[in-house]
């Protein structure tokens, strides 16, 4: 458990996908570049890959992302944030959206 201080520290905010490309040699990283509403895009780094065999259906998308996680490299990647997503043990995924008319850099409250 988290005391609710603790979860307050967490933001989120609408990002609206502008590209994604395969990471050589991974099996399920995609390097991201996302409007959060800020002056330039953000690359956030994610495993989310084997759902997306057709990287076109993710551009123009808007999902909700972790914007203030500190930056991480992965496999010489910088990631700035996370994408909000969920999966089953039997193989069901879903991206956490918004309604789309609710604009990039829109922070959840």
């Amino acid at each position: 458990m988290i005391s609710f201080e603790d979860f307050k520290k967490v933001e989120m905010a609408v990002g609206e996908i502008l590209s994604a490309e395969k990471i050589p040699d991974t099996d399920k990283l995609l390097k991201l570049s996302v409007n959060l509403g800020e002056e330039n895009p953000r690359q956030i780094v994610s495993g989310i890959s084997m759902y997306f065999p057709d990287l076109a259906m993710l551009v123009g998308k808007k999902c909700m992302f972790v914007t203030n996680l500190e930056p991480r490299m992965i496999k010489g990647f910088e990631s700035n944030g996370m994408i909000l997503a969920v999966s089953t043990e039997d193989g069901k995924f879903s991206l956490l959206l918004p309604n789309n008319d609710i604009p990039a850099g829109t922070k959840a409250k």
